[in-house]
C-alpha cells in the first residue's frame, strides 16, 4: 500500500499471485491455454504463471520449464521404455513448482506424470492446493485410485457430469462438473455449412462421406489401419457411392500413408486432409453420413456434429491382459454420457473386418441401428450441458481462484 500525502490518495495495489500449472499432454496444453484466459479475464491484478505445458499456453504467455513432447506419451509399454526421462521430469517439475512459491498448483490430466509430482508437492510443501483438471478414469478401472488420491489433491474439476458421483461414492477428492470443452464448440456447429470446406478439400457435397479416423497415436495408427482398410473393402461393396476421407495429424500423415500403400486393392483410398485444422475436421465431421474411428476424445466430437459412427481399439499386450479390471460397460464416451450402448464398439479380438464393415452397413443405412444412435447423439449436448450458464473454462477458473 502507498504512504498516503495531501495531494496522493492511498492506492490499493492488487496483490501478484502464482499459479503453477502442470500440464502433461498437448490435450491438456488447450486446456491449460483456455483456463489461463479465463482467470486472468475474472480475476484483476497480475497473475504469475510457471510450472509443464506446451505451444497454446505459451502463446497465452506461459513459459515452460521443459518441452511437453519430453513427458507426452501413454500406455504402460511406452511409459516404461521413456522411464528415466520422466522420473527426471518428475523431479524437475517439483523444483520449478516449489521455487515459484505458488498461491495454488493445478495439474491437468496426464495422471501418471502429473499426480506423482503433485504427491511430492504435498509432501513439502502441504499447505499449497493442488487442484486435478481432468479426473482420472477411476469410474472405469482402478477404482481405488480416488481414495488414493484424496491426501494430495483438493478438488477435481471434472469434463463430464457423472464423475462426481464416482467420487463421492468411492472416497475421492471433493469433485465439481465444470463442463466439457468441447461444448464450447456448440454454436459454431450448428450454424456451420460445411459445404465450402468439402468443396475445398476435393470432395463431392452431394456424394454419401465415410471419414475414417485410426487415431492420433502412432500406437493407434500402427494397431487399426490395416483392419480398417480390410473392413473398408468390404463396406465399399455394400455403399458403392461413397467417398472417404481421412483426416490425419501431421505427427502420423507419413506413417498413414505407408500404411494406406499396404491395403488390400479393393479398399478405398480416402482423401487426405490436415487432422490439425479444426475447421476443415468439424465440416467433414458435420457432413460424414458415417464414420469409423479409434476410441477417444473424438467420438465425443462426432457425437457433438451427430455423426453416427463405429469405434474400434486394439491396445498393447500388458493392457489387454488386464482387461477383467476395467469395470465400465462401454469405453465410448458418448454412451457413458448417455447411459444407453448405442454406438458400436470393437476391442481386441472382436475389432474384426467383418464386424466393423457389418457395424457401418447399419449405420450407414435406414436402419433402427442409426436411428436408435441419432437418438442418443441428440441426448448428448443436454446431458453435457455445463452448469450456472458458463463455459467450461470460466467454471473451472472460478474454483481455483476461489483457492487464492
Amino acid at each position: 500500500m502507498m504512504e498516503a500525502s495531501a495531494d496522493r490518495p492511498v492506492i490499493n495495489q492488487p496483490a501478484i499471485r502464482r499459479i503453477v500449472i502442470i500440464a502433461g499432454e498437448h490435450s491438456g496444453d488447450a486446456l491449460g491455454a483456455k483456463l489461463m484466459a479465463a482467470m486472468e479475464q475474472a480475476r484483476p491484478g497480475q497473475i504469475e504463471f510457471t510450472g509443464v505445458g506446451g505451444h497454446m499456453m505459451e502463446a497465452q504467455g506461459f513459459h515452460s520449464d521443459f518441452p511437453l513432447s519430453d513427458i507426452a506419451v501413454m500406455g504402460p509399454l511406452a511409459i516404461l521404455k521413456r522411464l528415466p526421462v520422466l522420473v527426471r521430469r518428475v523431479y524437475r517439475s517439483v523444483d520449478v513448482a516449489l521455487a515459484a512459491n505458488p498461491d495454488v498448483v493445478v495439474i491437468i490430466d496426464a495422471p501418471e506424470f502429473t499426480h506423482p509430482v503433485a504427491k511430492r508437492i504435498r509432501k513439502r510443501r502441504p499447505e499449497i492446493p493442488i487442484i486435478d483438471y481432468v479426473s482420472p478414469t477411476i469410474w472405469a478401472w482402478r477404482p481405488g485410485r480416488a481414495k488414493k488420491m484424496a491426501p494430495y489433491v483438493d478438488h477435481v474439476l471434472a469434463l463430464l457430469p457423472f464423475e462426481p458421483a464416482a467420487h463421492a461414492e468411492l472416497g475421492g477428492p471433493a469433485c465439481t462438473y465444470v463442463g466439457h470443452p468441447l461444448t464450447e464448440r456448440l454454436p459454431a456447429l450448428a450454424a456451420l455449412d460445411p459445404t465450402a470446406q468439402l468443396i475445398a478439400a476435393g470432395l463431392d457435397p452431394f456424394r454419401p462421406l465415410v471419414v475414417v479416423l485410426p487415431g492420433s497415436r502412432r500406437s493407434e495408427v500402427e494397431r487399426l489401419m490395416a483392419v480398417f482398410g480390410d473392413a473398408l473393402a468390404l463396406f465399399q461393396a455394400r455403399m458403392p457411392d461413397a467417398q472417404y476421407v481421412l483426416p490425419a495429424m501431421p505427427h502420423v500423415r507419413l506413417m498413414i500413408e505407408e500404411k494406406l500403400a499396404l491395403w488390400p486393392a479393393a479398399a478405398p483410398r480416402p482423401v487426405l486432409v490436415d487432422g490439425s485444422d479444426e475447421a476443415v475436421k468439424f465440416a467433414i465431421f458435420k457432413a460424414a453420413r458415417v464414420a469409423l474411428a479409434a476410441s477417444g476424445t473424438v467420438t465425443l466430437e462426432l457425437a457433438l456434429c451427430r455423426t453416427p459412427m463405429v469405434v474400434a481399439y486394439r491396445v498393447d499386450a500388458v493392457i489387454s491382459a488386464m482387461r477383467h479390471l476395467i469395470r465400465t460397460r462401454s469405453s465410448v464416451l458418448p454412451n457413458l454420457i448417455v447411459g444407453v450402448n448405442a454406438i458400436p464398439e470393437f476391442h481386441q479380438e472382436r475389432c474384426t473386418a467383418i464386424n466393423l464393415a457389418t457395424a457401418l452397413t447399419a449405420a450407414a443405412g435406414e436402419t433402427p441401428e442409426r436411428a436408435q444412435q441419432l437418438a442418443a447423439l441428440d441426448q448428448v449436448p443436454v446431458n453435457l450441458a455445463p452448469p450456472g450458464g458458463v463455459s467450461p473454462s470460466q467454471a473451472a477458473a472460478r474454483i481455483v481462484l476461489g483457492y487464492l
